[in-house]
């Protein structure tokens, strides 16, 4: 029961954060600026880093653990164990599990953090596709965020619990990454494009729903004559949505490969989702520095789909610190090429 009071306190707190965010800081629509964006990056990524600490001193709240009995039924529930000694006196395995737990929370949230910078450039083709105005990208991804938490919290615990259940699950989930990093190498180079009138959200809205072609300001849907319309804004969302849970089927496995606690991977996942939105304005103006970026995502979806792999078949285990080292290097170097090699000049004909 415990830990529901804590899950719900945690909920509590990031809603009121949201709530300042569209209610206080962003009550009237307007375009976000480099230095506004830099600043909530900065905010958001700095709750991040205090959950982490709070993790490292108080991580036994969550999940209530009080005696020594406690401390080992958690070690029961996760397959593979915690990093900690069980023979240790209560005080010193209580610390130590703790600093595993936030270890992994850390380690989860940059990863998470790491691959929601290519689902930002597909929110930010989107909006260009769409012709949507800058001043409403804010608005659209603030409730594209609810939907994600959402949308997060079921596949999170719904895949927990089918883990716990089915071990071998994360052998598939280990499959299905090195296939994704396979097809994200390859079609690296690749222009994305989307095909505003034959997308399959705007055919299926569109076909059982009446829709203007028109924007009418921040509204997601009008009354024209008396009658209700979805405006091409909610069509945006929508897609934005669809994008997420597409994105979900990559970054939430990738997740679970670090840590088997579905609290932590809720955790890091909201931490990353919510500072999305900062990182959105504050990329969007800097994407060249990330020409290398689907190369080292690859390279990190097929880490972790290798991790899976072998802690499940042959049960070589690759720990925490090593994986994170591993995500903060591949970053660091996929900045470090795309600045020191700068991209091709186009030819004015091209």
């Amino acid at each position: 029961m415990n830990e529901i009071m804590f899950f719900a306190g945690f909920l509590v707190l990031i809603s009121i954060f949201l709530a300042l965010d569209l209610g206080v800081f962003n009550k009237k629509s307007h375009i976000i600026s480099v230095k506004e964006s830099l600043i909530f990056t900065l905010v958001w990524v700095c709750l991040a880093l205090a959950f982490f600490l709070f993790i490292r001193y108080f991580g036994d709240l969550i999940h209530n653990i009080k005696t020594p009995d406690d401390l080992t039924a958690i070690n029961l529930r996760h397959k593979h164990g915690l990093v900690f000694d069980l023979n240790a006196d209560f005080a010193t395995a209580l610390q130590q599990y703790r600093n595993q737990l936030s270890l992994e929370f850390i380690t989860g949230y940059t990863m998470e953090y790491a691959l929601s910078i290519d689902n930002i450039f597909v929110i930010l083709m989107i909006f260009l596709s769409f012709g949507v105005d800058r001043k409403y990208y804010h608005r659209v991804l603030f409730w594209g965020i609810i939907g994600a938490i959402v949308m997060r919290f079921l596949f999170i615990f719904i895949l927990s619990a089918l883990i716990h259940e089915f071990e071998w699950v994360l052998a598939i989930f280990g499959i299905i990454l090195i296939v994704s990093a396979v097809k994200m190498y390859m079609s690296r180079n690749e222009k994305e494009q989307i095909h505003v009138q034959d997308h399959k959200i705007v055919k299926f809205v569109s076909k059982h729903f009446a829709v203007t072609p028109d924007y009418a300001g921040q509204k997601f849907v009008t009354s024209i004559g008396g009658k209700r319309y979805i405006t091409p804004l909610l069509l945006v969302l929508l897609i934005i949505e669809f994008s997420d849970v597409i994105f979900a089927v990559d970054s939430v496995p990738a997740i679970f490969s670090i840590t088997q606690d579905s609290y932590i991977v809720f955790f890091s996942n909201i931490f990353a989702i919510i500072g999305l939105r900062s990182l959105f304005f504050l990329l969007s103006s800097i994407v060249n520095l990330f020409r290398f970026l689907k190369t080292g995502l690859s390279v990190l979806l097929a880490f972790v789909g290798i991790k899976m792999l072998l802690e499940i078949t042959l049960h070589i285990p690759i720990g925490t610190q090593a994986s994170l080292c591993v995500i903060l290097s591949t970053l660091i170097i996929c900045i470090l090429l795309s600045v020191a090699i700068p991209a091709k000049k186009m030819q004015p004909d091209e």
